[in-house]
């Protein structure tokens, strides 16, 4: 089955996988205490340009994220994201649950926050009766297929930090917006003041896995208690790590992300043919939003997968992956092609 239902359901890179089937071979010590895990943190440091940098390697997205915002909050804090944000849509209230602390979901037209957003929201500061405003969460590329420029990020940092409060990337896809702005990841995180950072690998190629990076010693401090507490500890770490020396010293992070964001490129002028539609998002990354009349997106799911979006004014979402292929992408915009005629 080919689907544009989410770069979650694409299979494993074959230089992955070589990866994986090196690191299974004799024993090696668990939790991480292992020549592949030392590689791959040393590996982190090389791509950041910072040798005091101490990487943790966990399962998923969700975790990564519930880790890092543990490291950052007590449970009188808040956390303020975009309503649209993974850690408040899709990780079933794990980061309230598991950090004590409250979110603040403030609406956007595009997935992003801006300073004048999220301004209205620093007040109570000091003032027992109200959670105290601690983080500001975004995600790198957004949950809309958006990208954040840098100066929109270091705009964001220095509202933080001028209210001694922390500015968290949830970077399960920063790989598409650093391929697609050209940027390395320094450029996207140190260099505008980022407190601390995930990098995705799940959907980009690798089999599992994700690193969470704290940018402030302070951060890092608990962390390794935290990722076990939130059952992110692999006792096999090994297969983890193993996977992140190829993904990041031989550039596949880019090269995936390129693929999947060219792939979009392509899907959305295709689909830019079809009679009637609405592309309601800029295509930034590798996520298509738009709008049809449901009796044609109703016999358009008969054979391809993909998730309503806003199921009120029928907006769904297409994402490519590293493998989306130009057939695939011509196989789906013919059929679509054909419903919108045949309508």
């Amino acid at each position: 089955m080919r689907s544009f239902g989410s770069d979650n359901n694409s299979g494993v890179h074959p230089r992955i996988l070589e990866a994986l089937a090196v690191a299974n071979s004799d024993h090696a010590i668990a939790y991480g205490d292992d020549p592949w895990t030392a590689e791959a943190a040393s590996v982190v440091r090389e791509l950041l340009g910072e040798n005091s940098i101490e990487p943790f390697f966990l399962f998923n997205g969700t975790g990564a994220n519930v880790v890092a915002l543990q490291a950052c909050t007590l449970p009188f804090h808040s956390i303020l994201c975009a309503a649209t944000a993974h850690i408040a849509v899709d990780e079933c209230g794990a980061p309230v649950k598991l950090t004590g602390a409250s979110l603040k979901e403030i609406n956007t037209p595009d997935g992003k926050l801006t300073p004048e957003l999220v301004r209205p929201h620093l007040h109570g500061f000091g003032f027992e009766h109200h959670s105290q405003p601690r983080v500001i969460a975004i995600s790198q590329t957004t949950e809309l297929g958006t990208a954040y420029t840098p100066d929109e990020i270091k705009a964001l940092a220095e509202l933080a930090h001028a209210h001694e409060m922390l500015l968290f990337v949830d970077g399960t896809r920063i790989a598409n917006a650093c391929a697609m702005l050209g940027l390395s990841l320094r450029e996207m995180t140190i260099d505008c003041g980022v407190d601390i950072f995930t990098l995705g690998g799940t959907k980009n190629g690798l089999m599992f896995g994700e690193v969470l990076v704290p940018l402030r010693e302070e951060l890092a401090q608990h962390i390794r208690y935290y990722r076990k507490q939130t059952t992110q500890l692999y006792s096999k770490m090994r297969y983890i790590a193993a996977q992140f020396i190829p993904y990041l010293r031989e550039d596949l992070w880019l090269e995936n992300a390129s693929s999947s964001n060219a792939a979009a490129q392509m899907l959305y002028r295709e689909m830019s043919r079809v009679k009637g539609i609405e592309i309601t998002q800029k295509v930034e990354s590798n996520a298509i939003f738009f709008i049809l009349p449901k009796s044609i997106t109703d016999r358009l799911r008969e054979r391809y997968f993909f998730y309503d979006w806003d199921e009120s004014r029928n907006e769904m979402r297409l994402v490519c992956s590293w493998d989306t292929t130009e057939e695939d992408i011509r196989q789906f915009s013919d059929y679509l092609l054909k419903l919108t005629a045949d309508s």
